[in-house]
């Protein structure tokens, strides 16, 4: 049997970046993956530009049962560390909207740091690698039962993701050891993941499939503003993606389709200067024609400013200030950029990552119960994260 001081199952951000800090510390390292390739998210994200970190990482930017947890590890590593090593290997980057940070050229530019990172203090890496059965031997040693042979060591760290994105080989592994080894897991669903609609609403909006429009974003206490794009399918574009996290199944988002703009004072202000004009001529200055076809009636729209009331006025601004929606879901796992729930917080360590009463088990990454916004903050939870991990295991 393989003896190592810290194996690691997940070579993904959190895993990679585990791994690179132990090694450091001159720990012998392997990491475990079923996969073919290390990285697969890494190399897929940001439309292959790696959206790597945010400028404006903040803990109340992400969503847990424990609010308090993810503080500790994301001001130990911030998002300024992350970037000075981007720095050091010269990989050129922008900030494209709102902090987010991307590569200039390709993922690949992260990975293939990550990887050198890790070959310079020596990491193994198994891919292709199934695991059978992981047992916790009374030294709190644990042992682990692969197809590629049999290991033990003392530190243990899984960092095996979530659920998102099956296709990418995402699985409940990381769950079944959380349970295995007598952790609370928080029920998981899908999160920064685009609507679907009621079918009545599906056929009335999907002749507007491929129109995106800066909108802000409403659901209890929770604000976006970005732009939300229309799909054959529903609803998606950043605004839905992020309030699709806090979204629960069932209940109503509103929308804004025209913020920081008075749509009544200006109707109403036309309505004075142009009074033959008909009503359609002046919303499609705001919006495209198939998209005002849709959401009013041609009767209205054919109407002269000069004949429509002060209610009508009321009406047609609540309708784009105050859109009303009720998804009828969401497209799952299937396309969710992120899995909400996971391995409880209050299980672990907020500054190690250690399991409370398992001594040697680590949890990192999305396996926990910590999900950020859309933009980089989910990479930063599992830089820190790992990171974190890496100093201790």
């Amino acid at each position: 049997m393989d003896k190592y001081d810290v194996l690691i199952v997940g070579a993904g951000a959190a895993g990679l970046m585990c791994a690179i800090e132990a090694g450091k510390r001159g720990r012998r390292v392997l990491l475990l993956d079923h996969a073919n390739k290390p990285g697969k998210k890494i190399l897929m994200s940001g439309g292959g530009r790696c959206n790597f970190t945010n400028l404006h990482i903040s803990p109340d930017k992400y969503i847990s049962h424990n609010s308090h947890f993810c503080k500790s590890a994301l001001s130990r590593y911030t998002q300024w560390d992350f970037i000075d090593l981007v720095k050091h290997y010269k990989i050129p980057f922008h900030e494209k909207t709102l902090g987010q940070l991307f590569c200039d050229y390709k993922s690949k530019d992260i990975l293939d740091m990550l990887l050198n990172e890790c070959h310079q203090v020596g990491v193994s890496l198994f891919l292709n690698t199934t695991i059978h059965n992981i047992e916790n031997s009374h030294q709190n040693h644990f042992k682990i039962f692969t197809t590629r042979g049999d290991f033990h060591c003392e530190s243990l760290v899984i960092a095996s993701g979530g659920l998102s994105i099956p296709t990418m080989g995402a699985s409940p592994f990381g769950y079944k050891i959380a349970e295995q080894f007598g952790l609370n897991v928080w029920p998981t669903r899908a999160g920064l993941v685009p609507f679907t609609l009621q079918p009545n609403d599906k056929e009335k909006l999907s002749v507007l499939s491929g129109i995106s429009i800066e909108s802000e974003i409403s659901y209890a206490k929770t604000t976006f503003h970005e732009n939300i794009l229309f799909t054959h399918r529903g609803l998606s574009g950043p605004g839905i993606l992020q309030i699709s996290s806090y979204w629960q199944y069932g209940k109503e988002v509103e929308i804004n389709l025209l913020p920081n703009f008075d749509i009544f004072e200006s109707l109403l202000s036309y309505q004075k200067s142009e009074p033959n004009k008909l009503l359609k001529s002046i919303l499609t200055l705001w919006f495209p024609k198939r998209m005002v076809e849709v959401f009013f009636d041609e009767s209205i729209l054919n109407t002269k400013l000069a004949h429509i009331g002060f209610q009508e006025f009321k009406n047609i601004s609540n309708k784009i200030h105050a859109w009303s929606v009720k998804p009828n879901g969401t497209e799952g796992y299937r396309t969710a950029e992120v899995t909400l729930g996971g391995v409880n917080c209050d299980e672990l360590s907020s500054k190690t990552m250690e399991v409370n009463h398992v001594q040697g088990l680590y949890f990192i990454g999305e396996v926990v119960d910590v999900t950020g916004w859309l933009g980089g903050y989910n990479f930063q939870w599992a830089w820190s994260s790992g990171w974190a991990a890496g100093q201790v295991v």
